[in-house]
């Protein structure tokens, strides 16, 4: 083959090799290029620009869940990268409608293959649109306790008490009960204090209400709670609640115990334990 017939044979378009390099055809496709390569740093900016921007707003208004404006963000941004490469293509006459076709396909075999990713995937989606849990909530689930750290579309990443990381799919974590301890603003904190059956009763209630209510995470609204409810077989029971910010429960209901216990000491208020009485025979 002669280089005649190399220049004058058909390669695109019904247009051959010597119709596409004129010069205006090369001066047409590298402007082509120029507006694509253009085309392409501009979405990936706006991309960039829209997703700061939802993200910020997320994170400058404390009403609303930072994590569902961070899926936002990165959703907008895929978006107008994709809708800048459709354009891209456009621009150099490759029909899109046939790639939507293609990628579909290949979308839904991906699918079948990976049946376990996606639904932690889905269910991802739906923790972060529903949000049952949020970033920085104490919550069990699965058996597994921790304070939330983040919530990607794959794995919800807990911290346990003694700062332990774990990892949850998400398909777990939307297919099990969710027990959330700080989605509420308030807790109520419960303790059973005995004393023994000789004790001062009215003095012994002072004392525990006393104790329980001077300290400032005390809660006045609603009411506190505090009666005998059980005569047991060694102590007569108080059984008394009190309501605290939910930030501090647990602080405020192991400083009680001891508190309380050397308030009735240092009233005289005897605190029994059980005893056992052993006779010798013979």
């Amino acid at each position: 083959m002669t280089l005649t017939d190399i220049l004058n044979t058909e390669i695109w378009n019904g247009q051959s090799l010597s119709d596409l390099m004129t010069l205006d055809v090369l001066t047409s496709f590298a402007g082509s290029i120029l507006g694509a390569v253009a085309m392409l740093v501009l979405g990936f900016f706006v991309a960039g620009w829209a997703r700061r921007r939802i993200v910020k707003l997320g994170l400058d208004y404390e009403a609303l869940d930072d994590t569902l404006f961070i899926f936002l963000g990165n959703i907008t941004r895929y978006v107008i990268i994709g809708f800048a490469l459709l354009f891209v293509l456009n621009t150099f006459g490759i029909q899109t409608t046939s790639i939507v076709a293609v990628v579909g396909a290949a979308g839904l075999a991906i699918g079948l293959a990976l049946q376990g990713t996606l639904s932690n995937v889905a269910a991802g989606v739906m923790i972060i649109v529903f949000r049952p849990i949020k970033l920085g909530d104490f919550v069990t689930v699965g058996g597994q306790s921790g304070t939330v750290k983040s919530i990607s579309l794959n794995y919800t990443e807990l911290a346990s008490t003694d700062n332990v990381q774990t990892i949850i799919p998400n398909a777990n974590v939307w297919g099990n009960t969710i027990t959330n301890f700080s989605i509420y603003e308030t807790r109520r904190a419960e303790w059973v204090f005995g004393v023994a059956y000789d004790a001062d009763l009215k003095l012994a209630e002072e004392v525990i209400r006393k104790t329980l209510l001077s300290d400032p995470r005390a809660l006045q609204d609603p009411a506190p709670f505090l009666q005998v409810n059980n005569l047991g077989d060694f102590s007569v029971d108080f059984l008394a609640r009190v309501w605290v910010k939910s930030s501090d429960y647990f602080a405020y209901q192991a400083d009680m115990k001891r508190a309380v216990k050397e308030a009735l000491d240092a009233a005289g208020v005897d605190i029994p334990f059980p005893t056992q009485t052993l006779i010798q025979a013979g």
